[in-house]
C-alpha cells in the first residue's frame, strides 16, 4: 500500500512539474528581451537565447531539463546567474519559517476559539466571534498587512510611541545591524510579528470556523449522549470523547494546512519585503525566469505531496475509528 503511495505521488509530481513546463513555454514574453539592453541587435538577440538554451525545439528543451532534473540539476537561473537549488536553499527556510510559525499559532488560537464557540453555540459570544472571525478570513491578506503597518509602524511614530514598541515594517532583519546571539534573534522576532499576526490571523478565523462545525456537530453524536448518560463528567466527555474524535480531523487539516501557508504569503512577503519563496516566484514569473519557475513549483509540489502522505500515514494512527 505504502509502495503504491509512493508511486502514485511520485509520477503526480512529475505531471505537475511537465505540466508548468507546458505552461511557462505557452505564456506571453521571451525571457531573452529582459537580459538584453532595447539598442541590441538580431544577432545578440540570438546569441543570448541560444545561451540559455531557448534556440532549440520545446521538445529538445524539455529532453534536455528532465534529464537535469533527474540528476538533481534544476538549472541556472536566467536573471540571477545562479543555480536554482541555491536560490531555493535562500529562500525556502524564510518561507517555511514564517508559515510554521503562523500555522502553530493559527492551530494554538483558532481551535480554542472554536471550542468556546461551540460551548457558547447560539449565544452572544458565538456570535461575536463568528462575526470578527468572517471579517479577517474575508479581507484581503495584502490589505490586512497594509493596514497593520499603517497602525504599527508609521502609526506608532506618529503618536511618539517609544522605538521600542514601534514594530518594523520592512525586510528580515534591521538594515546594517550588526548584532549577535541574542540580541540578532530578538531583532528577528520583532521584523516577524506582523507577517505571522496576520498569516495567523487569517488562518485562526477559518480554523476556528472549522473545529466549531466540527465540535457541534460531535456533541450531538449518539456516543457523547451515552457517555453523559453514564454519568461522565464534562471534563471526561471533553478530554476522552469530543477532542479524542475532533483531533484527527485537525491533524490532517494541520498536515495539509501547511504547504497553503508556504505557498500563500506571497503577498505577505511582498508587502513586507521578505526574501522567502512567494516573493522569489513573483520575480520569477514577472521575469520569464523558466528554471526558477520550475525550481519554485518542484519545491511547493514536494511540500503539498509530502503533506498528503503524512496525512495519510498519520490518520489511521491517531483516529479511535480506525485502530483495531
Amino acid at each position: 500500500m505504502l509502495a503504491r503511495r509512493l508511486a502514485g505521488a511520485a509520477l503526480l509530481f512529475w505531471l505537475v512539474l511537465t505540466l508548468t513546463f507546458a505552461l511557462v513555454r505557452l505564456a506571453p514574453g521571451d525571457p531573452a528581451a529582459f537580459l538584453i539592453p532595447p539598442t541590441a541587435s538580431p544577432a545578440e538577440a540570438a546569441r543570448v537565447r541560444t545561451s540559455l538554451g531557448l534556440d532549440a525545439p520545446v521538445p529538445v528543451q524539455y529532453a534536455r531539463w528532465a534529464g537535469g532534473v533527474l540528476r538533481g540539476d534544476f538549472g541556472t537561473s536566467f536573471s540571477t546567474g545562479r543555480p536554482v537549488s541555491a536560490v531555493l536553499r535562500d529562500a525556502l527556510p524564510v518561507s517555511i519559517g514564517l508559515g510554521a510559525a503562523s500555522l502553530m499559532l493559527t492551530f494554538i488560537v483558532g481551535v480554542p476559539l472554536g471550542l468556546v464557540q461551540a460551548a457558547a453555540h447560539g449565544g452572544r459570544v458565538d456570535r461575536a466571534i463568528t462575526v470578527i472571525g468572517t471579517t479577517v478570513y474575508a479581507a484581503p491578506t495584502y490589505w490586512l498587512a497594509l493596514a497593520l503597518v499603517a497602525v504599527f509602524t508609521y502609526g506608532a511614530a506618529t503618536w511618539g510611541l517609544p522605538p521600542e514598541l514601534r514594530l518594523p515594517a520592512f525586510g528580515l532583519r534591521t538594515p546594517g545591524a550588526t548584532a549577535t546571539g541574542m540580541a540578532a534573534v530578538l531583532d528577528v522576532v520583532r521584523h516577524a510579528i506582523l507577517p505571522v499576526g496576520i498569516l495567523a490571523a487569517v488562518g485562526a478565523a477559518g480554523i476556528a470556523r472549522y473545529a466549531r462545525a466540527s465540535a457541534v456537530e460531535l456533541a450531538g453524536a449518539d456516543f457523547i449522549r451515552t457517555a453523559r448518560a453514564k454519568g461522565a463528567t464534562s471534563r471526561q466527555v471533553t478530554y476522552r470523547h469530543l477532542l479524542r474524535n475532533l483531533l484527527p480531523p485537525l491533524i490532517v487539516l494541520f498536515a495539509l494546512s501547511l504547504p497553503g501557508v508556504v505557498a500563500g504569503s506571497v503577498f505577505v512577503e511582498s508587502v513586507f519585503a521578505w526574501p522567502g519563496m512567494g516573493r522569489m516566484m513573483l520575480s520569477a514569473i514577472a521575469s520569464r525566469d523558466y528554471p526558477l519557475v520550475l525550481g519554485a513549483t518542484a519545491a511547493y509540489a514536494a511540500i503539498v505531496i509530502v503533506a498528503n502522505l503524512a496525512a495519510d500515514v498519520l490518520l489511521p494512527v491517531v483516529d479511535p475509528r480506525r485502530q483495531a
